[in-house]
């Protein structure tokens, strides 16, 4: 759809993702042990591409299936005593994990109430990091907000010893991230990199490796599987935390999805072009009277996601009536969430100032008459029709 504006909530499968899924699936079909090979082989296909996008090794990653399972893979490895620092606004995805192992041997949660409209920076981190704080665990980009975390200035403030832990699924395939400020990173492919379900990259570097244990690791993440007896000793890297083989579609689509990335010039490309047809339209919102949340960000602040809402106009309206003109948003209260992709076309941003134009126009036309009647009836402004006790 041409004026498929929602990639902050499913990004639909790429043709490259949906070819490695139908060819990952044809080999499945077949089943035949050199078949089974070249499955695993996807896999390995995947990982690599991941290291190079992510500046890693390809041992220090892993397929998860979600950026959810991930995270709670981690959660489950880390050991008390300690605090991980969670901001108050994260994303549920980022906040359950810690909670339920909060108590579990895992370590004590506490939450930040966000710094201005912003969710974290380093004042409000360095002013939250006692003794007891081992790791930060935040978003890349604000999945409201589209603001960009400063992971590298969040890492120099947390120093060597302390983890910092990222949720990148809104960040990764959308614009450059520093990775390497990340000493875990959780991505799940089903929305920039539009690689769908079942499979996310979980990138754990060998400099905290021994600070995070195998905790949901299960017979995949050992290195004799089919021992007489077990436990047997974990695989190295982040293979430990395997709990069985990964969704091997799943696996070849994200690989497939990394590389086109990679192909059409990396986050660096794709992101300028996520972020130019964004820039278009919320300057479209701003010109029909739109507020725009957390407006004055600066260009590498923002990422590929820009909220509005439009005074003055029911919000479930302005979602309805965007989507009746086949432009697809998300409605979170009263904002409406824009979350274009480097495909977007032109026609996206005409259809979409249409909309507004139109809602606007009518409002305005609206209180016209309005002001029209009041003046050639006064009697409109003192009196009142009785109100019908149905209605």
């Amino acid at each position: 759809m041409p004026g498929y504006l929602d990639h902050a909530r499913i990004g639909p499968l790429s043709r490259q993702a949906a070819d490695a899924i139908a060819t990952a699936t044809a080999l499945a079909t077949r089943a035949a042990p050199t078949d089974l090979d070249r499955l695993f082989a996807l896999s390995d296909a995947a990982r690599a591409s991941a290291a190079r996008l992510l500046d890693a090794r390809p041992h220090e990653i892993a397929l998860s299936p979600s950026t959810s399972n991930g995270l709670f893979t981690v959660a489950a490895g880390l050991q008390g005593p300690g605090t991980v620092l969670v901001p108050r606004g994260e994303f549920p995805a980022n906040v359950y994990p810690w909670l339920r192992f909060a108590g579990r041997g895992g370590p004590d949660v506490r939450l930040l109430d966000a710094d201005g409209k912003r969710h974290i920076t380093p004042d409000l981190l360095r002013r939250n990091l006692t003794p007891d704080v081992t790791a930060l665990t935040v978003s890349a980009v604000d999945s409201l907000t589209g603001h960009v975390a400063p992971l590298a200035a969040l890492k120099e403030v947390l120093g060597p010893d302390r983890l910092l832990i990222v949720d990148a699924i809104q960040g990764l395939g959308a614009v450059p991230l520093a990775a390497d400020a990340a000493d875990v990173l959780v991505s799940g492919g089903q929305k920039w990199l539009r690689a769908g379900w079942g499979a996310a990259l979980l990138l754990i570097r060998d400099r905290c490796a021994e600070r995070v244990a195998p905790g949901l690791g299960g017979w995949a993440g050992v290195t004799e599987p089919f021992a007489a007896r077990h436990p047997a000793p974990p695989l190295s890297g982040a293979a430990a935390h395997l709990a069985t083989n990964p969704d091997f579609p799943a696996a070849a689509a994200i690989g497939a999805a990394v590389d086109a990335l990679l192909d059409q010039g990396g986050p660096a490309a794709v992101g300028a072009r996520i972020r130019a047809t964004l820039a278009e339209l919320l300057d479209r919102a701003r010109q029909a009277g739109a507020d725009v949340l957390l407006d004055g960000l600066g260009h590498q602040e923002r990422a590929g996601i820009g909220t509005f809402r439009l005074p003055g106009h029911d919000p479930v309206t302005v979602h309805r009536t965007l989507e009746a003109a086949g432009v697809i948003t998300t409605r979170r209260d009263e904002w409406i969430r824009l979350s274009p992709h480097a495909s977007t076309p032109a026609l996206a941003v005409d259809l979409f100032a249409e909309v507004l134009h139109t809602l606007t126009h009518a409002t305005r036309t609206s209180a016209d008459d309005s002001t029209s009647s009041a003046a050639t009836n006064p009697r409109t402004h003192d009196t009142q029709e009785p109100t019908c006790p149905t209605s």
